[in-house]
């Protein structure tokens, strides 16, 4: 078949001999001509079922008079082929080729000082690779429906961490393992009843907070309210406490009504960060009241969660004492009924019962790492991370936090390995445990792969995908502007895909902050949050149905778009 040739400098021609050789193992030629101010190389495939997208037919250039600077304009200039080409997509649909008229264009685009443009075949390849065979949707309908909420350190998050290694081996990917940390012990919910059963019955929207102990049994009776008690007050009850129900807050008034604002949209500066979330109100501090209501033997406690329309969010700690009172968090509204009834003197009567499973054999809870390993002699030791944290709370699947996230970053990894990418630094990925319970996984593993200046600097960057939903608009700069350049370049021949910006700001609260702190360049997504802080971060609405599928798609080819870039620079990240 012919030959289609085009025009690159010799930066651009070892990068598209390397894309178009990874992609289709085909014959590739590049030929040397000279133009009037630099080397330049004209290169065609002599070999391949997908030929360069429609550029115009030219002869070969093995039949150029090499050093005839007519012919070089007549069969490979830029310019000629940059009309032809835009010509044909005016024709056929810009919108219908966007990887194409990405090759196009950045074939062709100046370098900006202090920017390193994006690898156009490379992007268009990564895009093909996801839009052909993604397995995006299969990874996190696997996270979120059959294997479920992942608790760090409970057998939901083994079962994860387990699936996710075996995936990665079946991909190809390099010495993928489990990493232990230290967590504490293991607990799962396996049985929870919440009812009133008078002055009518109803069920109550309630979960069992995670790590709470196991009641006695069944527990029955009328509620009694502290919420309004001083300690006095409650020693004055003494024996009424013993196996009672117990409803240790005022009411709740203040709610979490607004979710945070969307950074990436405008252009001025951005405030950052989890919004604040009301607690539960009362007159001795709940922590202290829960000391006392263990004193006098209560069945179980009760609290209202600050969140609306039967929204519950839910949370719990592993430092919970295996004899500490059960604990529950209630939906507003009804935790709200229920203290209206007890002060009117209504007959309220209540039914609880929380069956719960520890286990003190195993302390330990696993981080997932695998690797797609560099090639560059001089760079195979240094690292580019891309991560995201696989724990998530229980009361539901933990789809927006963090199964979307986990599944782009694998996807990521399945796309590179697909294309058989031969990175010049390493490229690995870390599925972090107990995020939830204070970035324990990731703190842990910086504690031990980081202790020392050598291995920092060895750390290229770190990608993080973590807050929020929806698509990748952007990351995160942590006031880093000489990387904000470089991360400038890499956004702009994805804009079609949504991203909007990078931002100069930073953010906390997730695993990139182990990294930051120990000096070490890392960045998290920009994502969308409505319907995030509100509904449902850390809730019982976390549910897979939240989640469009195309934006965990997306979310994939970007940070495998990043991870690529990061990993072929000369020099690392700045710092």
């Amino acid at each position: 078949m012919g030959t289609r040739p085009m025009v690159v400098t010799e930066v651009r021609c070892q990068r598209l001999l390397q894309v178009a050789g990874v992609q289709d193992r085909e014959m590739v030629q590049a030929v040397p001509v000279r133009s009037k101010n630099s080397k330049k190389f004209c290169v065609h495939r002599t070999m391949s079922e997908h030929p360069w997208p429609d550029l115009p037919p030219v002869p070969l250039a093995s039949e150029m008079d090499r050093d005839d600077n007519d012919n070089v304009s007549r069969f490979c200039d830029p310019a000629n082929i940059r009309k032809g080409q835009q010509l044909r997509l005016a024709q056929k649909g810009t919108l219908l080729f966007p990887a194409i008229a990405l090759i196009v264009v950045a074939l062709f685009q100046p370098e900006v000082a202090g920017q390193q443009p994006a690898d156009a075949e490379m992007v268009a390849a990564i895009r093909g690779e996801e839009l052909r065979h993604s397995t995006a949707s299969e990874l996190f309908y696997t996270l979120t429906d059959s294997i479920g909420p992942r608790l760090s350190g409970s057998p939901s998050y083994d079962r994860a961490a387990r699936w996710a290694v075996e995936r990665f081996r079946q991909w190809g990917l390099a010495n993928p393992h489990l990493e232990p940390y230290k967590l504490g012990r293991a607990w799962t919910l396996e049985k929870l009843i919440t009812e009133m059963t008078a002055p009518r019955y109803m069920p109550l929207l309630a979960y069992a907070d995670a790590w709470s102990p196991s009641t006695s049994g069944v527990v029955t009776g009328a509620p009694v309210y502290v919420g309004d008690s001083t300690v006095e007050e409650i020693d004055a009850l003494g024996s009424r406490l013993s196996h009672a129900i117990v409803l240790t807050a005022r009411p709740q008034t203040e709610y979490l009504s607004k979710d945070r604002p969307e950074p990436s949209q405008g252009d001025g500066p951005v405030r950052t960060g989890n919004p604040p979330f009301p607690g539960p109100s009362s007159r001795m501090p709940q922590r202290e009241l829960l000391a006392r209501l263990k004193r006098y033997g209560a069945g179980v406690a009760l609290a209202p969660s600050a969140t609306l329309h039967g929204t519950v969010r839910v949370q719990g700690s592993p430092a919970t004492a295996p004899d500490a009172v059960p604990t529950l968090t209630v939906a507003a509204e009804q935790y709200n009924m229920l203290v209206r009834l007890v002060k009117a003197r209504e007959p309220v009567e209540l039914r609880v019962e929380v069956v719960s499973r520890s286990k003190q054999d195993r302390l330990d809870s696993d981080n997932v790492i695998a690797d797609i390993p560099g090639t560059d002699p001089l760079l195979k030791d240094e690292v580019v991370l891309l991560g995201a944290h696989l724990d998530s709370w229980h009361t539901a699947t933990g789809a927006t936090d963090n199964a979307d996230a986990v599944s782009a970053a694998m996807e990521a990894m399945r796309i590179l390995t697909a294309l058989h990418a031969r990175p010049r630094r390493t490229i690995r990925v870390a599925l972090w445990g107990g995020e939830e319970q204070g970035l324990i996984g990731s703190r842990s593993w910086v504690a031990q792969h980081l202790n020392d200046r050598a291995a920092r600097d060895r750390i290229s960057v770190y990608l993080n995908d973590d807050p929020g939903t929806g698509p990748t608009y952007g990351f995160y700069m942590e006031k880093n502007v000489a990387a904000k350049k470089i991360f400038d370049a890499w956004l702009a021949p994805l804009t079609d895909l949504g991203m909007r910006r990078n931002v100069i700001e930073g953010i906390g609260s997730t695993d990139h902050v182990p990294f930051v702190e120990a000096g070490v360049p890392a960045f998290t997504t920009i994502k969308d949050f409505n319907n995030y802080d509100v509904r449902t971060r850390h809730t019982n609405a976390d549910f897979a149905d939240a989640v469009k599928i195309e934006d965990v798609q997306q979310s994939g080819v970007v940070l495998a778009v990043f991870a690529w870039h990061a990993a072929m620079l000369d020099e690392r990240i700045p710092r």
